[in-house]
């Protein structure tokens, strides 16, 4: 049982973890095959100590590894864990055991009957799960011999059509209204939500992806939450996003908002000029001047008589 504790956990220990995965695998019964499948299966992939490991489990029978989870302490002291309900996948139940270890390492475990597997095997195109990148670590019976090759291409972004970008562009702009009123009625948790999770990670997230995939030539698989887009983005770029986060006072957050709003707006003109599609500066204004009479009304009504003059004096010919 591996219980090294985190100051000795690193991702050399990549091979142990494989190696134990794969012995315990070959000792069950009810085992047929274990797949690695996402980041830890690609090669080249950027991993570190913090990287899960995927692994699907092909079974006999699913229920006694869904209804006992003593089976997980093989890896390790659990820490805490989260299961997956039964689900129906092409017609058969699965589930999965988000797993996070005391020593460090974190496994995602999904286990399928044996006739999932196969009746992926039989399809000629693998679905995303599989295309994005697998490996098999064990295959007692010659399961997964009809899957085809991963072309790791899954879960990458495809170009933007028109209506993609200017339906990402309304939909960013309509809510800004909505930080603008939560922050007016000082309703602080509602505003941060609009602004750091609808605003940023909605569409300004997609905005700096696809401006990333114009640089490679839409090869980059963008990790979920915008995680890794730092290795990604020009430094001048990730110092302007960092500038968007603020803490609880009211007027940080007014001029958060609006420096997402400047962000936003760079990037989607540079996207849009890549891919030849106008950027909305008639919506931006109209709704920079709805924005700006919204703080205006919240900074009197608090006392505040000072004008950010630089926000009131914004022409989008700038």
């Amino acid at each position: 049982m591996m219980r090294a504790n985190l100051q000795n956990y690193s991702p050399l220990l990549e091979d142990t973890v494989i190696q134990q995965l794969v012995q315990w695998g070959k000792r069950q019964p009810l085992v047929c095959a274990v797949i690695l499948a996402s980041s830890r299966a690609i090669p080249h992939a950027y991993t570190d100590l913090f990287s899960d490991y995927d692994v699907i489990l092909v079974l006999h029978e699913i229920k006694p590894f869904y209804n006992d989870r003593s089976w997980l302490e093989t890896f390790g002291s659990v820490l805490a864990l989260y299961r997956d309900p039964l689900s129906l996948d092409r017609g058969f139940e699965r589930a999965a055991y988000v797993t996070q270890y005391e020593s460090g390492l974190k496994i995602d475990f999904t286990i399928w009957p044996v006739e999932l597997l196969k009746s992926i095997a039989s399809q000629s195109q693998l679905p995303p799960e599989f295309d994005a990148g697998y490996q098999v670590l064990v295959d007692k019976t010659q399961l997964t011999d009809g899957l085809q090759p991963p072309t790791y291409s899954a879960y990458i972004p495809k170009p933007p059509t028109d209506i993609q970008y200017q339906t990402i562009m309304e939909e960013f702009f309509l809510d800004t209204t909505y930080v603008a009123k939560f922050l007016w009625r000082d309703d602080l948790m509602a505003a941060k939500h609009i602004l750091d999770h609808s605003l940023k990670q909605e569409y300004l997230r997609r905005m700096l992806e696809w401006r990333i995939e114009i640089d490679h030539a839409w090869s980059v698989k963008p990790g979920p939450y915008g995680r890794g887009l730092k290795r990604w983005l020009p430094p001048d770029v990730w110092a302007d996003l960092e500038d968007t986060y603020t803490g609880a006072d009211l007027d940080s957050n007014w001029t958060a908002l609006f420096r997402t709003i400047d962000l936003m707006r760079r990037i989607a003109i540079e996207v849009g000029l890549r891919l030849g599609y106008s950027y909305p500066d008639n919506l931006e204004g109209r709704v920079r001047s709805y924005l700006f009479r919204v703080r205006e009304s919240d900074r009197h009504r608090r006392g505040i008589k000072t004008i950010d003059q630089g926000y009131r004096n914004f022409s989008c010919q700038q």
